[in-house]
């Protein structure tokens, strides 16, 4: 036995494949059976697709880098749930193309820190971080309220998640899968736009706006 490892060790190429097989068996045996398990394909009950507006707001979250330092992954650990509050299950993010976990906090978790703060809280931190939380080295994102915030695109984004999500939509009485959008939403999603008080005092909104709107929708599944 002992000569056969040291043949498999000292033999480059018979080692490299070696590791290769045992690496390419156990990732098949850990993680195939998660895509047949209902908590990890299936959205929980309580989950509901974004509005017209934190959809915007997701994309300027994406586009100003913030999942670079803030992480949206409370992981089972007795820290974490005491400070951000239930742990993260895979059923609320089966929606989210990308996925916006991180793996880097400069900042806190941001996965339930919809409704913990103010749309003034918020715009405050946004427009000078340190006048609310004084150790913060969050960059100011003051530009933010004087962009005005578009919906050209709003409608053609509902239907491509209706597309991306409909294996892992809630389900009718009869098993089918419903859209995350019907197209009386698709139709409408002006609407909120329009409906909407900006918190800068503008008369329209602002990318401002659509940020702390999909900052106060993180968490709403579980708390």
């Amino acid at each position: 036995m002992q000569n056969k490892h040291e043949k498999v060790e000292k033999h480059i190429g018979w080692f490299f494949t070696a590791t290769i097989a045992a690496i390419s068996i156990g990732g098949l045996v850990e993680i195939t059976p998660l895509f047949f398990q209902k908590e990890t394909t299936q959205p929980v009950e309580s989950l509901r697709p974004y509005t017209a507006l934190e959809m915007e707001g997701r994309d300027i979250y994406i586009r100003e880098g913030c999942n670079n330092c803030h992480s949206q992954m409370i992981r089972p650990f007795r820290a974490e749930t005491e400070r951000y509050g239930h742990y993260s299950v895979a059923g609320e993010s089966v929606w989210e193309h990308p996925f916006l976990w991180g793996s880097k906090r400069t900042g806190p978790d941001l996965a339930r820190v919809g409704g913990r703060y103010s749309d003034d809280w918020h715009y405050a931190h946004l427009m000078d971080p340190r006048s609310v939380v004084p150790e913060s080295n969050m960059p100011s994102y003051k530009w933010l309220a004087e962009t005005p915030i578009s919906n050209k695109l709003s409608a053609d984004k509902m239907k491509l998640f209706n597309n991306l999500t409909k294996n892992r939509s809630h389900k009718d009485e009869n098993g089918n899968a419903i859209p995350l959008y019907s197209a009386e939403d698709i139709q409408n999603a002006g609407k909120e736009f329009a409906t909407t008080k900006s918190i800068t005092g503008k008369a329209s909104l602002t990318e401002m706006d659509a940020l702390i709107a999909y900052l106060q929708s993180l968490g709403h599944a579980l708390k």
